[in-house]
This record gives structure tokens, sequence and C-alpha cells, in this order.
């Protein structure tokens, strides 16, 4: 059960029941190999949220008409396995509900288990790492090998990994689908995007986006740093043109120790893009 404090998420307050949407966070981050600190992420989305106002004039919706209902922060368990678990079990009860879930890591390997609570969904990851390892430091459930544990679940075929630009020798670039951030650059966002999404098999879609898949320059508070990246518009056009398909979405791998406010202020932003597109998709506006 999720640790509900007095900090929310802005215009989230509504009832569980009620709501249409769920923001839970995950202060975990044990996997981390370069720079720890994501655990402290949840609230500091949290906070940088009360600078918003409440409209989002450029969909024609504000957010209190939208009943969002943020649950609090799941304990920090005391493995990497325990936390696996203890996110299924919280996602799975979003899900079950019918709701859609937002969850706020963390690092990246929170992902898997919320896909897990899914059923015949697609999966998009935007990521600076293919994160496609086996196994990390001996550990199945590392941040390194998320993207692995997820077309585990959904199966090769039903995910992609967008924006990638470091990849080591020992993953299999040739088993898993993804669009490097070089051809990204060079060809364009929509185009490669397009390509990208026409392969995937199933048309619901749980978007994952690490927030070191935007470039450092407009999101320097992450862990691993890679530069290259994509910019915040190429993340906009990939969450509104994906707006009637999305069943879920999580932000992962702000690391607020080395943030100067805007990585944080970047994700909550892309949360309330989310809200606002799904919920306009909701309600069949365009």
């Amino acid at each position: 059960m999720p640790i509900r404090g007095m900090l929310t998420f802005m215009g989230a307050e509504n009832p569980f029941d009620e709501a249409k949407f769920v923001i839970v966070g995950v202060p975990f981050d044990r996997t981390t190999t370069y720079r720890s600190g994501t655990r402290f992420a949840p609230t500091a989305i949290r906070e940088t949220t009360w600078n918003f106002e409440n409209n989002n004039f450029e969909h024609g919706v504000t957010m209190d008409d939208i009943p969002v209902h943020d649950a609090g922060d799941l304990f920090e368990e005391g493995t990497v396995d325990e936390m696996v678990e203890s996110v299924y079990e919280e996602a799975n009860k979003i899900v079950s509900a019918g709701k859609f879930p937002i969850f706020m890591g963390g690092e990246h390997s929170i992902t898997p288990p919320v896909v897990r609570a899914f059923r015949d969904i697609s999966v998009i990851t935007i990521d600076a790492h293919f994160d496609y390892r086996d196994s990390y430091q001996g550990l199945k459930n590392s941040h390194g090998c998320a993207h692995r544990r997820i077309v585990d679940h959904v199966g090769v075929g039903n995910a992609f990994a967008f924006g990638i630009r470091s990849m080591s020798a020992e993953e299999d670039a040739n088993s898993g689908l993804y669009a490097d951030a070089f051809r990204i650059h060079k060809e364009g966002c929509e185009k490669v995007f397009e390509e990208m999404l026409s392969k995937l098999k199933r048309k619901p879609v749980y978007l994952s986006l690490d927030i070191d898949g935007i470039d450092p320059a407009y999101a320097p508070g992450t862990g691993t740093p890679e530069p290259f990246g994509l910019t915040p518009w190429d993340v906009r056009y990939i969450i509104n043109r994906l707006a009637d398909r999305l069943v879920g979405f999580d932000v992962v791998e702000v690391s607020p120790p080395y943030d100067n406010g805007n990585t944080s202020v970047l994700a909550a932003r892309m949360i309330r893009e989310v809200i606002a597109v799904k919920w306009k998709a909701m309600k069949g506006k365009k």
C-alpha cells in the first residue's frame, strides 16, 4: 500500500473510486550505477506542480475538471525484487479497477512490473540506453535490464526503444526493436516514430519516459546523462500522437540532487501533458 503524505500532485485530490487517473510514486534507486538520487524524484516532481496554472489552455482543459488521484508513495523496499513485486501489486490494483496508471520513479526498474499488470499491449520506452541486458551486476531486475524484462512480458514485436544512443557490446541489437537518436536527428522525429509505430502488433500502448532520453541540456538531473538526445518537443509530439492509444505512463530516472529544478518540472509537465491529451481522447475531443 502507498504511503499518502501531505504533498500531492497539484490537481490530484480526487478519491480513488472517482478517479480516472491514479498517480503513484516509487522512491527507489538501489540498482543505480552512476549517480544515485532518483528516490527523491516523486517528492521533487510533486513540488514543482504547484508552480503550474490549473489550466492547460493549449488543450482547452483544466485540471479542475479531470478526476485524478495521487495515491502517495510506495515504501522503499529493501531489495529490487521486493520493490518489483510491490509495484506489480499496486499497478494490478489500479489496472483492474479500470483506471489509467501514472508511476513516478525511481529508476527504470519500476517499469516492467507496471507493464506486467496489463495484457495484450505494446510498450514504447523513450531512453538514452537500450537497457536490454538479460542481467546486470547479478540482477535480473536491474535498471539496466528494464527493456529486456518488458519484452519478456509483451513479446518481441510488441515493444521498441526510442532515442537510444548508448548500447553495450553484450546487448543483442538484432533481437529487439529500437530507433537511435542519431537517425532520429538526421531523418526527423515524426518520420522515424511513425515507422517504428507501424511495426507494433498491438494498438494499446504503455509509454515509459526515462528522462535521460531527453538531451541533458534540457534534463541534466538524471543518473546517467548521455549527449545527443531528444528534445522536449519530440517527446511532446509522441505523447500527443499516442493520445487515444495510451493505457498507462511512467516517468523515471529523475535525480534531484543533480538538478537545478528544470528536470523535475519537465517531468511534471510531461505528466500533465499525458493527463490532458488522454482526457481529451476519453471525451472524444480533438
